[in-house]
């Protein structure tokens, strides 16, 4: 009889499938090896804490973000000032629309890595969301930032061992930094207009190609939004719901991710999430009309 597998294995098979783009196995597994740690209590707690940030990954990627909420929370209880729970728990919590707690955390990142860009964007983008949402005193609401001791930011200038993405620098802890050249923007321009044009022609599958090596040069909103668009019309759902929250970190309202977002979310039938797409993108376009007609559908499911 062969001997059950250690947390550790467990751990990399896990990484694997995330590298697959196989989410829902690799939170499987990720489940399977804090199971096996839950009787080791303190003694594990750095362990522990990264397989609950690597599951985190999976469901920010799966865009189930009120579990990777969940999951970056208990990271940080066993491991304060993880840089990675930290990332993954603001993107969350901007997809959330929660941007107070977004922002903190966001700075947060910041004392323990100054040099993070992701998280000098997402500061940014909260500070353009809180100056529209509370006005000039925004500051005035935000819940206070933690002070991050020295000892955090010493320990966490080395990125974690075994997470996703661990061999890569905190900047790219988030989702991974592309390609910013000027050579690498125009390639992916180019990339991006050929997936356009195939999908014209009905092309989706070879237009999902192209938008898949555009991104890889290029994080663009419209980019992520297209694909999703190919994903809906090849009915692969989770595919569509995870491009349209990668489109919605980098542009919180854009309309067009909330909308296929929900699309995706009602042939899965999680019409509550759906339902709260349309809602958000409601607030921005209260007359849209395929979105009205989307809740009546949601309503009625």
């Amino acid at each position: 009889m062969a001997a059950a597998p250690s947390a550790i294995a467990l751990r990399r098979a896990g990484n694997e499938e995330f590298r697959r783009g196989q989410y829902g196995p690799a939170a499987a597994l990720y489940t399977r090896a804090l199971a096996l740690l839950e009787a080791a209590g303190e003694a594990a707690a750095e362990e522990r804490s990264v397989l609950l940030a690597n599951r985190a990954a999976c469901h920010l990627k799966e865009g189930a973000c009120r579990l990777c909420v969940a999951d970056c929370s208990g990271a940080l209880d066993l491991v304060p000032f993880g840089i990675k729970p930290l990332l993954r728990r603001a993107a969350a919590y901007e997809a959330l629309e929660r941007y107070q707690l977004a922002y903190v955390d966001y700075k947060t990142a910041l004392q323990v890595d100054c040099s993070v860009q992701a998280a000098h964007d997402g500061v940014n983008r909260m500070t353009k969301a809180l100056l529209e949402k509370d006005g000039v005193n925004w500051r005035q609401k935000l819940p206070p930032i933690p002070t991050v001791p020295i000892s955090a930011q010493t320990r966490w200038s080395i990125p974690s061992a075994g997470a996703p993405g661990a061999n890569a620098p905190p900047a790219t802890a988030l989702r991974g930094e592309p390609d910013q050249t000027g050579a690498g923007t125009e390639r992916a321009q180019t990339l991006k207009e050929e997936g356009n044009e195939l999908v014209k022609k009905g092309n989706h599958k070879k237009a999902v190609e192209k938008y898949s090596e555009s991104l890889k040069l290029r994080q663009e909103c419209a980019t992520y939004t297209n694909r999703a668009l190919c994903y809906l019309t090849l009915k692969q759902y989770k595919e569509a719901v995870q491009d349209c929250t990668e489109a919605l970190r980098l542009d919180p309202k854009n309309v067009k991710a909330l909308y296929r977002r929900a699309q995706a979310l009602k042939e899965l039938k999680d019409y509550r999430s759906s339902i709260a797409d349309i809602k958000s993108l409601l607030k921005t376009e209260p007359k849209n009309t395929a979105a009205l007609r989307l809740l009546q559908e949601l309503n009625r499911a």
